[in-house]
């Protein structure tokens, strides 16, 4: 069904669908889902401890021998910044004072784990079929313990030089993660955002620039988005904002009820919720003191004195300090099971395909 298998071959999947992996709203029934319809489930493992990894793919792996992807952030937690964290609970203060909260009891924290030496040993032990990594690659000694496991490697790039960077790291294949998306940038070449090219310019150019399969990202949440991506070279998609709505996912009722009213024009690039720029609907707080914010801390730091905020907000039935992270095309959603929704995007992707084969790549 369809003429580019290299996807389907190096990853053992019958779809060339692979769940985007969504730190928060991503878990083992999400997961399990799309690699029962054919594709390929996604565990976010970011905001897990390595006790809640195994647990997750504990019920994954009772419920599917399907192939699943770990998915890991690699950043490297910045130093400790006192005076960072004052300039940023200060500006917070207000909404605290609003909720009645105590600003000096707010939390402190990372927000996001790396991966670690701990998340190696789990690859180690439970040998998924993939392992993605956000934000680049770990240190190679890391890297090289994933690969002996028969792991195939894949990470995501927001440029060019950043897809030739990956392909000399040794990576089995590249998500080409265009400015539509929602949720963090993986960019880690460089930090100018203004720059980012979407979908449709990027995976073309990055297909002509490496020699391994690139999975397109950003913007694609039907059938007629994952044709074009083949169309424009790309061997597989990647999906997060089209299953944000189904039943599977851990979405939020303000998430939802926000992704139920999407438009077109509604999505920003913040960095307000963790310190790095990551595309999600606007909201109070994003309008008040972002969308860009020089006061927030350094990735992942500004998370924790932000979460008495969202949990006041979110008992109120209010998304005004929630991250509510999703991609252009979230107005496209429809919900439905994951599983439905699988097949669904494959059947009308591939039909839309086969009624212009002679205009696929060579």
């Amino acid at each position: 069904m369809w003429h580019d298998r290299r996807i389907l071959d190096l990853f053992g999947i019958d779809e060339p669908i692979l769940l985007a992996p969504m730190a928060g709203s991503g878990g083992a029934q999400l997961a399990i889902a799309v690699s029962r319809a054919g594709g390929l489930g996604a565990l976010p493992c970011a905001l897990l401890s390595h006790a809640q990894i195994r647990a997750e793919l504990g019920i994954i792996r009772q419920h599917t021998d399907r192939p699943i992807n770990l998915n890991f952030f690699c950043h490297r937690q910045p130093l400790p910044d006192a005076a960072a964290q004052v300039r940023w609970h200060r500006r917070l203060a207000p909404y605290y004072a609003e909720f009645g909260l105590d600003p000096a009891a707010a939390p402190a924290g990372p927000g996001r784990n790396p991966f670690d030496e701990g998340a190696c040993e789990i690859v180690e032990e439970y040998r998924p079929e993939v392992v993605s990594f956000h934000f680049g690659l770990p240190e190679e000694a890391l890297l090289a313990r994933v690969r002996a496991t028969g792991a195939r490697i894949v990470a995501s790039a927001t440029t060019v030089a950043e897809a030739r960077w990956l392909e000399e790291k040794g990576c089995d294949a590249i998500v080409a993660q265009g400015a539509e998306a929602g949720g963090h940038r993986g960019i880690f070449l460089e930090d100018d955002i203004a720059t980012q090219p979407g979908t449709m310019a990027l995976v073309p150019q990055v297909v002509d620039a490496v020699s391994i399969p690139v999975i397109a990202a950003g913007g694609i949440a039907d059938g007629r988005g994952i044709a074009a991506a083949f169309m424009l070279g790309a061997a597989g998609v990647q999906l997060g904002t089209a299953y944000l709505q189904c039943p599977e996912a851990l979405t939020s009722p303000v998430h939802r009820a926000a992704l139920a009213a999407a438009r077109d024009d509604r999505t920003v690039l913040t960095n307000v919720f963790t310190g790095r720029p990551a595309r999600g609907l606007a909201n109070r707080v994003v309008r008040e003191i972002g969308p860009i914010s020089p006061d927030a801390p350094a990735f992942p730091l500004a998370t924790a004195a932000l979460m008495p905020l969202r949990r006041a907000a979110e008992e109120a039935g209010s998304g005004d300090f929630s991250p509510l992270w999703a991609g252009q095309a979230a107005a496209l959603a429809k919900p439905m099971p994951a599983g439905e929704l699988t097949s669904r995007l494959a059947r009308d992707a591939a039909a839309l395909l086969k009624a212009a084969p002679n205009a696929a790549p060579a």
